[in-house]
């Protein structure tokens, strides 16, 4: 038997071993892949602020879910495919490149980036259901992949059809590619004729799918660092107010990073009653999905206060819509890993409408500062709860 240190063959060995003691490690192949996506989040918060409207807001959600299925779609595949062998190497180099032509495409997709960006997304998405369909020769999860190109396929067209229509028209056209490939995994990737593929005949490791999602959503934190070093180090003189807005933007990000790891952190349980397949795709696929726009949008936030000092509303509206989504994000993830009602995420939402009322009502009185502060504040209530209540339960009311 081939040891699990010992180098294999290069067109040999391409899933995991389900024998492998060290089968849910995240291979060094998908730390390398997460740069890309780096790059990727990046310009999504750039876009979003070159055109901070109500239409902007929405083709940066459709562009936003683009990238997200990319990256989960690979995280997915990972879980089967081995990434010490060589030609799954190459798969990720293949989808790192396709990734970074969608995140150079992205600023530009609603104008004259458009194939770019839906070609490398399209390219991305075949390859990879292609390669998985090869690897799971003799085994039920050829078939499964087999339905997830038809599905990729059918959303490709969509999505290229899009990038070669007007654009007045793209953002409809790319709204229906969006909707096919998120209800794909909802329908069961059924096909007329071929059945479908329920999720039960998806085996997937749960502890190395939790691993992935935590790291993306780490980088998703990592935005704001950015942020707040680029908005800094671009000022000639860097007032006091700035250098607070900082460091409450600092505060803020740890609140949020503690908030996310007292329930989702590496002692989090991943397996039993609540690990089956179809429970993991909403807890990762779908809520990780939410949280990760959520932290897109503080470092949003973070940036804008840093930049202006006048409260307005789109300030009024990213500082508090980003911990708005990521609790909507947190509430579907508890809901779907252990079944229970988070109250204390409820009652924190409550708490941010207001003060985001309050704020519109006194945005020529009250400063950023205090917006600010108000919603760090009830944060650092909901993570000091959460972290009490985790040590005592497995869930979190």
């Amino acid at each position: 038997m081939t040891s699990t240190t010992s180098p294999r063959p290069f067109n040999a060995g391409l899933t995991r071993a389900d024998n492998d003691p060290h089968r849910s490690e995240v291979g060094p192949i998908e730390l390398f892949f997460d740069l890309v996506y780096v790059f990727a989040i990046i310009q999504i918060s750039h876009t979003l602020l070159a055109d901070p409207t109500w239409s902007g807001a929405a083709e940066v959600a459709v562009l936003f879910l683009a990238v997200w299925w990319a990256w989960n779609y690979t995280a997915w595949a990972m879980n089967w495919l081995d990434p010490r062998n060589g030609w799954v190497r190459l798969l990720n180099a293949v989808l790192m490149l396709a990734g970074l032509g969608m995140a150079l495409g992205l600023p530009h997709a609603f104008d004259d980036d458009a194939l770019l960006f839906a070609g490398c997304y399209v390219t991305a998405q075949l390859i990879r259901a292609m390669f998985m369909v090869y690897a799971g020769k003799g085994t039920w999860m050829r078939r499964n992949y087999l339905h997830l190109l038809i599905w990729s396929a059918a959303g490709g067209a969509i999505w290229l059809a899009g990038a070669v229509a007007p654009s007045d028209v793209r953002l409809w056209i790319w709204i229906v590619a969006v909707a096919v490939d998120y209800l794909a995994p909802r329908v069961d990737f059924r096909v007329p004729g071929l059945g479908s593929t329920p999720m039960g005949s998806w085996p997937v490791d749960a502890e190395h799918l939790a691993e992935r999602n935590r790291l993306v959503f780490i980088i998703a934190l990592g935005e704001s660092i950015l942020v707040m070093g680029f908005a800094l180090s671009g000022m000639e003189t860097v007032p006091a107010s700035a250098v607070v807005v900082t460091v409450l933007g600092f505060a803020g990000l740890v609140v949020q990073w503690w908030n996310y790891f007292a329930i989702a952190g590496p002692d989090a349980d991943h397996t039993g009653e609540r690990g089956e397949t179809r429970i993991l795709r909403s807890a990762f696929a779908y809520a990780h999905a939410i949280m990760v726009a959520g932290a897109i949008v503080v470092a949003v936030s973070i940036e804008l206060r840093i930049t202006h000092d006048h409260l307005d509303s789109l300030m009024i509206l990213t500082t508090v819509g980003g911990p708005l989504i990521y609790l909507v994000g947190n509430v579907l993830y508890l809901r779907s890993r252990t079944g229970n009602v988070a109250k204390s995420r409820y009652l924190a939402a409550v708490l941010l409408v207001l003060v985001a009322l309050g704020a519109y009502a006194g945005r020529d009185v009250f400063a950023p500062l205090v917006l600010g502060v108000s919603t760090v504040l009830i944060m650092v209530g909901l993570a000091i709860y959460t972290q009490r209540m985790s040590g005592r339960t497995a869930s979190v009311p």
